[in-house]
């Protein structure tokens, strides 16, 4: 039975090159939420970014059980930031009988401030379509992430 793999991590720890590396090794689809609403938004959607965001994990949760449904692996490159989130996602999971892994990217804060670095400055040249990390949203990000505990994580990266 194919298995659903979700991606946990700060912004910018390298969930989303994790992720395109599992992809080749386990035959899998990657399901981004980054990905949709920056097609859809750019760097644009402003207040409704969350609820965009909640819309389209929403959506991507009912694509996977359609892929998985079909015999083929998930990767959802999304940061299940806090505990409720993983928790949610594990009972989502589970109700419909499809086992599922939680993997941890786990980075220091020093390579973190390094990676959110490197990224605006791709934003800002044009390199890269992800997301541009203003301090305003890393202090965001820093209020809302939960550090998972050893019994919420099934690998550690």
């Amino acid at each position: 039975m194919a298995k659903v793999i979700m991606t946990c991590g700060r912004i910018c720890s390298g969930k989303s090159t994790y992720s395109e590396k599992l992809r080749t090794e386990l035959n899998a689809v990657v399901l981004s939420v980054d990905e949709i609403t920056l097609a859809l938004f750019g760097q644009d959607a402003g207040e409704m970014h969350d609820t965009y965001v909640e819309r389209a994990e929403k959506y991507l949760y009912e694509k996977s059980l359609d892929i998985i449904g079909v015999g083929v692996n998930v990767i959802l490159d999304w940061g299940f930031w806090t505990k409720r989130e993983r928790e949610e996602a594990r009972s989502f999971y589970g109700t419909h009988g499809i086992p599922c892994e939680f993997h941890y990217i786990d980075i220091s804060d020093e390579e973190w401030v390094k990676r959110l670095q490197k990224r605006n400055s791709a934003v800002a040249a044009g390199e890269t379509d992800a997301y541009y990390v203003d301090e305003g949203l890393a202090m965001k990000f820093r209020a809302i992430f939960e550090v998972p505990d050893s019994s919420e994580i099934d690998v550690r990266v």
